[in-house]
């Protein structure tokens, strides 16, 4: 039996998701109700301008007082997506405090202060709720939480940025140097007039944080998030790949150590080979393997940003969160029971792929390949080029650990034959 007394629900922010998140509550609001067992209103929305028109929306329930709004203790449930760390830290911990469970899409605010938040919502017995905060509409928070809950997930492999993989895609299927597919994506809407978090990997070193934890159930917090950006990856790179029959992607990559006693969490541009099937994820899209001992490997695949897509994940979490309320239950909370240390990034094994200006001169091979052995890296392949006194030296590395990477690139640089390092990037995906 349906129950009449409508849940209150509190939203704060009302550009492109929370528009879209209000325009779902309103046009969906009998399949709402139906799927949650009462109905869902919208008792106030806090935004910044309250003069700008929001169709659909009665202004009535505008407010610039979103403190007050929390506070108001008739709430059930708050969904914030304003972003950032403040005001939306305190809003959060104050709806807590005055009985409301929260729905965030806030990576940046969870990837810092995931800990104290859960810790927050529990004291209060209240649910913390983020699946918006990764990845848009591809259900993969839940299903590290709730439906992998007893399998032991080793590896969380994925494209998680849409920006960037708009950008490298358009650099790889058309030649394109980055500011040129930089320029195209924000044209098209696709990366912002600052477009720093997305391209230098901030955005997705959050993302990688937040899975981290959840997957290995410990303490991973954005500090703990090795980072590159993908500024420097150019034409030529992309042209080095596809001899070696792979493409290039920002990677976000979690790892439990084969021992199982650290874990790891980085971001950063990677070849990876065409027949593994994140190559093939194009345009602004999301992708996600999850390597688990029982499940075996699964993947998540969907667009990753958006009004549309992240509002869809809101409300996924809106309807789950409001069931709760009604059975006087709360759903998963924070689990970092192993509490297993993450390692530095020296520590991360992986292959290499070096690029190399040296002098066209004979026994320059052979000192590069003495460089490599003295620092205990093997070489897998190497390809030589040149004319006119002036050569590209390609090695490919088998797999080592990233310290002893740093030596051999360290040493490199000091022989009188080696005019420059043009590039290095990891391969990942074998």
């Amino acid at each position: 039996m349906m129950r009449t007394r409508p849940l209150k629900v509190a939203l704060l922010g009302c550009g492109v998701v929370g528009s879209e998140v209000a325009r779902i509550m309103t046009t969906h609001a009998d399949d709402l109700a139906a799927r949650i067992g009462a109905p869902v209103e919208l008792a106030g929305v806090a935004v910044r301008r309250p003069s700008k028109v929001r169709e659909g929306i009665d202004p009535a329930l505008v407010t610039t007082d979103a403190t007050a709004l929390v506070k108001r203790g008739d709430i059930d449930v708050v969904v914030e997506v304003i972003g950032g760390i403040e005001p939306a830290r305190t809003l959060i911990t104050t709806a807590f405090e005055h009985g409301a469970s929260v729905v965030s899409a806030n990576k940046a605010l969870l990837a810092q202060d995931g800990e104290a938040l859960h810790a927050a919502a529990a004291a209060q017995g209240r649910d913390l709720y983020y699946e918006a905060a990764v990845a848009g509409a591809i259900p993969l928070i839940r299903p590290l939480r709730e439906s992998l809950a007893g399998d032991k997930v080793n590896r969380v492999l994925g494209i998680v940025n849409g920006t960037t993989n708009f950008i490298l895609d358009k650099m790889d299927s058309t030649g394109a140097g980055y500011q040129e597919a930089l320029d195209e994506a924000t044209a098209l809407g696709y990366a912002e007039a600052d477009p720093t978090a997305d391209v230098e990997g901030f955005d997705a070193a959050a993302k990688a944080a937040i899975l981290a934890g959840i997957a290995f159930h410990t303490r991973v917090r954005l500090d703990d998030v090795y980072r590159e950006g993908m500024t420097e990856v150019t034409a030529a790179d992309f042209a080095s790949a596809k001899e070696m029959g792979c493409t290039i992607k920002l990677l976000a990559i979690c790892e439990r150590a084969a021992d199982g006693r650290s874990v790891t969490a980085r971001v950063h541009p990677a070849m990876i080979p065409l027949t593994h099937p994140l190559a093939s994820v194009r345009g602004a899209y999301n992708a996600v393997f999850v390597e688990a001992d029982a499940a075996g490997q699964l993947m998540f695949y969907g667009p990753g940003a958006g009004g549309s897509p992240t509002a869809s994940a809101v409300l996924g979490d809106l309807v789950a969160v409001c069931r709760n309320r009604l059975g006087g239950a709360t759903g998963p909370g924070d689990s970092a029971y192993t509490q297993l240390p993450v390692s530095p990034m020296g520590d991360v094994v992986t292959r290499y792929h070096i690029s190399l200006d040296v002098a066209d001169k004979p026994g320059v091979l052979a000192q590069v390949a003495t460089v490599f052995a003295e620092h205990g890296v093997s070489i897998d392949t190497v390809r030589q080029s040149g004319k006119d006194g002036e050569a590209s030296l390609v090695v490919v590395t088998h797999r080592a650990a990233d310290a002893a990477l740093t030596g051999v690139v360290d040493a490199l640089r000091q022989l009188d034959t080696v005019r420059g390092v043009a590039s290095i990037m990891r391969v990942e995906g074998e």
